[in-house]
């Protein structure tokens, strides 16, 4: 068996989506599995969709969650060049060659008399398709048709009454009737490019890849391209047709014009999500592992990814559950790195200054540290940790009912007198303190601890509260209380 050879093939019309995201992960992973190769090619025939920055932002964010390539238009390989802007030198001999042997023709339709012909379709029931105006012009038809300045597109031949089928390593046999394809497809644009069809065949073929896994809104062009192979007598690679993912909430497609989920990995990224959390959840994306574990490291995943895993139902895209994984690699983070991490966002939110000195640098780690065991990405450090910033308690309602409890005064007033008493505030100290309270008091349980809370932090929930209370200090903690009470 030769050796496994995989791409992802983006398009630089735009930052990496998570659907894209997967692709590319997939394919590393079955790479990286088999001990094959993986390749990025750039499809930018496309020159108009194309925007500056899009090849290198797919780039980096892929570096960032963990994938590494062997073959890219930044390290060549013998099959370059990986942009397909730069091939045209490949594809015109093959465009030539299935001209002279009657594969392909000119066309000179133009747009309008297209739609035309779409509409009068449409008028009498039938799918719009090329009804092949064009197939059989005659030398001068085509000379005439030149000399009055008409650019031709490049039209393949559709065989007629032909059956194109595939064994899809997701979906199984998938097979398609060539009258059903829309008629003789183009293959080279009036600008000289080709299309997207034929140059990912021609690529796929010439680069040596061996399987193709992508998503399966791409099904309905893999007979166009097993047309192709067919049509210069190239063996077919292996296809593979990833199921589609899904929005958690609604089940339906998960669409860029979908703003209630973030979908970009960019996004993500600025948000202080880690790149291996990612990695994580993004491989679960449509595939399964055995068994019930659902957190694996990459070096993991690449030993135990297995295409028969792949599911054959949409992929529910969670975010809850997202959190839950990046949550899990927080947890796990080393507190100095994860400190470094939340500090811009504190910075930007005016929280901390930017020069601040080693020693409030500090106190910041002992802030993020208590709030390392529930956060679910870095920016949420500026939310969590308001109070620690903020000069006034805000109070909500359920923080001001528990307030209104009957024993709050008496607790509060015994805290106050503890808190006063201390030379230095520990969490130790602040836990006897409690104790010393309800034993002071008689009071325990929810009402000891939640009014204590409440007046400290003016929160109903929340980290450890002895901890709070050192973190805060003792000046701030009892200005806190002073204020509630």
């Amino acid at each position: 068996m030769s050796k496994i050879r995989v791409r992802y093939a983006p398009s630089p019309t735009g930052h990496l989506h998570i659907g894209n995201a997967r692709t590319a992960l997939f394919n590393y992973l079955f790479a990286r599995h088999n001990d094959g190769e993986f390749i990025i090619r750039i499809e930018d025939t496309d020159l108009k969709r194309n925007i500056e920055g899009g090849e290198k932002s797919q780039l980096e964010n892929l570096a960032w969650l963990g994938i590494d390539w062997d073959e890219s238009p930044e390290n060549p390989g013998e099959y370059g060049p990986y942009r397909q802007s730069e091939r045209r030198e490949v594809y015109q001999p093959l465009i030539d060659q299935l001209l002279m042997s009657n594969l392909a023709y000119k066309c000179y339709c133009t747009s309008e008399e297209l739609e035309a012909e779409r509409e009068e379709q449409r008028a009498r029931g039938e799918m719009p398709h090329y009804a092949g105006k064009c197939a059989n012009l005659t030398p001068e038809e085509q000379a005439e048709k030149e000399a009055a300045g008409l650019e031709p597109v490049i039209r393949f031949r559709v065989p007629r009454n032909t059956s194109f089928a595939f064994d899809d390593m997701v979906k199984g046999e998938i097979s398609f009737e060539s009258d059903n394809v829309g008629g003789d497809f183009i293959i080279q644009k009036r600008d000289g490019m080709p299309t997207y069809n034929f140059a990912v065949a021609v690529d796929d073929h010439l680069m040596k890849i061996t399987h193709v896994l992508r998503g399966d809104d791409h099904i309905a062009n893999t007979p166009k391209q097993l047309m192709i192979y067919d049509a210069f007598g190239w063996p077919r690679p292996t296809f593979g047709h990833m199921t589609l993912i899904i929005n958690s909430e609604t089940g339906k497609k998960l669409s860029k014009r979908d703003e209630s989920i973030l979908q970009f990995i960019e996004q993500y990224r600025e948000l202080g999500y880690l790149p291996e959390a990612m990695f994580n959840f993004v491989a679960l994306l449509g595939w399964s592992p055995v068994g019930e574990d659902e957190i694996f490291p990459q070096d993991e995943l690449i030993k135990i990814f297995d295409t028969k895993r792949l599911s054959k139902s949409p992929a529910a895209f969670d975010q809850k559950k997202l959190e839950w994984v990046n949550n899990h690699y927080i947890k796990a983070m080393d507190l100095d790195k994860l400190t470094e991490l939340c500090l811009p966002y504190l910075i930007k939110a005016g929280k901390v200054e930017e020069n601040s000195a080693p020693e409030h640098k500090k106190w910041v780690k002992r802030v993020v540290s208590l709030y390392q065991p529930q956060m679910s990405y870095a920016a949420e450090i500026t939310e969590i940790s308001n109070l620690f910033f903020q000069d006034q308690l805000e109070l909500d309602d359920a923080a001001k009912e528990v307030l209104a409890g009957e024993d709050v005064s008496t607790v509060l007033n015994a805290f106050k007198a503890q808190l006063e008493a201390m030379d230095t505030v520990e969490a130790a100290g602040v836990l006897a303190a409690i104790k010393a309270v309800q034993k002071e008091t008689g009071v325990k349980g929810k009402n000891l601890w939640m009014p204590i809370r409440v007046a400290v932090s003016g929160m109903v929930h929340g980290p450890e509260l002895p901890e709070t209370v050192e973190i805060l200090g003792k000046e701030k903690a009892l200005a806190h209380l002073n204020q509630v009470m």
